[in-house]
């Protein structure tokens, strides 16, 4: 049996895809040490730079005492919420949640992913159809395969597509929910909300939305894509997570009353796991509480991300996208890590994006802008990467 693993993971070397796990230390603000060396982090999900922050964490560390120490900075909840894991500041939080976001109710999850596995498997059943955006994150890939329901993926972004399985389709099913990202997280590029909304409201059918990378992002106080396009009160099942921007941990949904209850009674990625301990939970509380004051970092991100993506055009490298996720398309495998390492060598965190993460023939770079960085540390990438393009393919030529 070895065998075939061993065998299984000499393909993926022998096809530059093989994954390895990178440990990192020394974070200070956008840097962070890899392979003994300090570099620029070009991977990090840390979009407003606060998981990189010493004095925010200082700050949240200086509220410990001898009283709060297990309530508010425990490391264990040792249950499920359904047992003894629950507890007053997770409701806090739920609450906190539901009144920002002006919405009925709102339950926590411990990841995106347990609540892209849990949500849509407990809600829909085999009368019922998921219609879900082509690049959709593999967690609500999983989820649909998890779930009774009959599921379809209509073209990335193109609403004409939708439209037309949900009038082929929609008559034939109880229920029809439509899932997308509001920003993808591979592509940086944004889904048209109000076409999604306008289409769900034609075709009685549900909306859920994964603002996992846009949380934290847009709109007036960090709320995400949909209160930025002003779709808010439209959005059925709005997911967002704190793993990102928000630098932690767990996610949550906000919906109805009755539909948060059903899940407490019916979601196994929630029934059936440890709750998130303590001071996680007032972390999470802390941190949304600071990130609708990040208005600044929201801004000067923005800046970067233009800035960066001009570059680029300027060194005739072509990126897709609007948002601080900035592809560079590099199709080869190989030629990927190549890149990738040579890159790191002049001082640039940055790792390989390659398939199954993106479609064949699509691997790529996927620069991660942080408002913590300044124009200067970006000011030099798109140049450097072109340099080092135009040797990988003068290299290849004279070997041709």
């Amino acid at each position: 049996m070895n065998d075939y693993y061993a065998d299984s993971l000499e393909q993926l070397a022998a096809g530059g895809r093989l994954r390895t796990l990178k440990p990192l230390v020394g974070r200070n603000g956008c840097r962070i040490v890899y392979k003994g060396r300090e570099m620029l982090n070009l991977t990090s999900n840390d979009y407003l730079g606060l998981a990189g922050d010493r004095q925010l964490h200082q700050k949240f560390y200086a509220a410990m005492h001898a009283d709060n120490i297990l309530d508010n900075f425990g490391l264990g909840s040792a249950s499920s919420r359904l047992l003894t894991g629950d507890s007053a500041t997770a409701h806090i939080l739920e609450e906190t949640l539901r009144t920002t976001y002006g919405k009925e109710a709102c339950l926590l999850f411990n990841s995106g992913y347990h609540a892209n596995i849990g949500i849509l498997p407990a809600l829909l059943g085999k009368n019922d159809l998921i219609l879900s955006d082509k690049l959709n994150h593999a967690s609500i890939m999983d989820g649909m395969r998890l779930c009774q329901a009959q599921h379809k993926r209509y073209r990335h972004c193109d609403y004409d597509h939708l439209a037309g399985l949900l009038d082929k389709y929609r008559k034939a099913f109880h229920r029809v929910v439509i899932v997308s990202e509001s920003v993808f997280s591979m592509d940086g590029d944004v889904a048209d909300l109000a076409q999604l909304v306008a289409l769900k409201e034609r075709f009685d059918c549900l909306l859920y939305l994964d603002e996992a990378h846009a949380i934290g992002l847009y709109g007036n106080l960090g709320l995400g894509m949909a209160e930025e396009q002003g779709q808010l009160a439209d959005i059925d099942f709005l997911v967002g997570t704190f793993g990102k921007a928000l630098a932690s941990v767990g996610a949550f949904v906000l919906c109805t009353a009755t539909l948060r209850e059903y899940l407490i009674n019916h979601s196994r990625s929630l029934i059936f796991t440890t709750a998130l301990p303590p001071v996680v939970l007032f972390w999470n509380h802390f941190i949304f509480q600071e990130m609708l004051t990040c208005g600044a970092r929201r801004t000067v991100l923005k800046a970067l991300a233009s800035i960066l993506r001009q570059n680029l055009r300027d060194n005739h490298l072509v990126t897709a996208g609007s948002t601080n996720i900035v592809p560079v398309m590099l199709g080869d495998d190989a030629l990927a890590v190549v890149l990738a390492e040579a890159m790191q060598e002049m001082g640039y965190l940055i790792f390989p994006v390659r398939p199954p993460t993106v479609p064949e023939g699509t691997s790529r770079f996927r620069l991660s802008l942080t408002a913590d960085m300044k124009e200067a540390d970006i000011a030099l990438i798109a140049s450097d990467l072109a340099g080092l393009m135009q040797r990988s393919h003068n290299k290849f030529s004279a070997k041709s």
